[in-house]
């Protein structure tokens, strides 16, 4: 039986909504489960950085910094998740997960050793579904709800991350770019397709991007 669902992917794939259906379905349809949203303060840091005038969250507190609070934060997160399903018994379908601290890390020209070494201590997901859509489009998404705003480079260089991962070969490919009840019934099947337990492989290590 599946315990965890992990759904990936850029600022504006439709993690958050799509993982939120995706937990409704699964209560509905007999199977208990919770939606997590692991952000890691990005968002609210950088509501801080213009409050006080800087540009942003790693404008505030420095790239090197941010990126130490962000792991911290992703690592309190996700464990709170884990640990909140094993308590209530119910699946833990989690908006964000592991390879978005690798993909962060590694656009800011870092290399996530020292991340991957911490969530280590956590079992990979039974189901990663990565959400894929063009940089173009997630823009438009992020644009049109009007809270925050992404650069197209970042976008890009975020994408191609996580095509690079050494873990991507495990990943479910979603077509995010689909209207958001295709890509729901695209996930919905995934979770039933899933063999059980069978997890994916752990990955120690990152390879080059380039």
């Amino acid at each position: 039986m599946i315990r965890t669902v992990a759904l990936i992917g850029i600022d504006g794939s439709g993690k958050s909504t799509q993982a939120q259906w995706l937990a409704d379905w699964l209560t509905l349809t007999g199977t208990p489960a919770s939606y997590h949203r692991n952000a890691a303060g990005r968002v609210f840091f950088g509501r801080v950085a213009r409050w006080l005038g800087r540009r942003d969250a790693e404008h505030l507190l420095g790239v090197r910094m941010f990126l130490l609070v962000e792991t911290a934060l992703r690592w309190l997160v996700i464990a709170r998740a884990l640990l909140l399903a094993r308590l209530t018994g119910t699946v833990a379908v989690m908006d964000r997960h592991t390879a978005c601290q690798y993909v962060s890390i590694t656009v800011r020209g870092g290399r996530p050793r020292l991340a991957r070494l911490l969530f280590a201590a956590f079992p990979a997901p039974d189901l990663i579904c990565h959400l894929a859509v063009p940089p173009e489009v997630a823009q438009a998404r992020v644009d049109a709800r009007g809270k925050d705003h992404e650069e197209l480079d970042y976008l890009k260089a975020c994408d191609h991350a996580y095509r690079a991962l050494p873990e991507a070969p495990d990943f479910t490919v979603v077509d995010a770019a689909a209207d958001p009840a295709t890509v729901q019934a695209d996930l919905r099947r995934a979770v039933l397709a899933r063999p059980a337990g069978r997890r994916p492989r752990t990955v120690q290590y990152l390879l080059p991007i380039g």
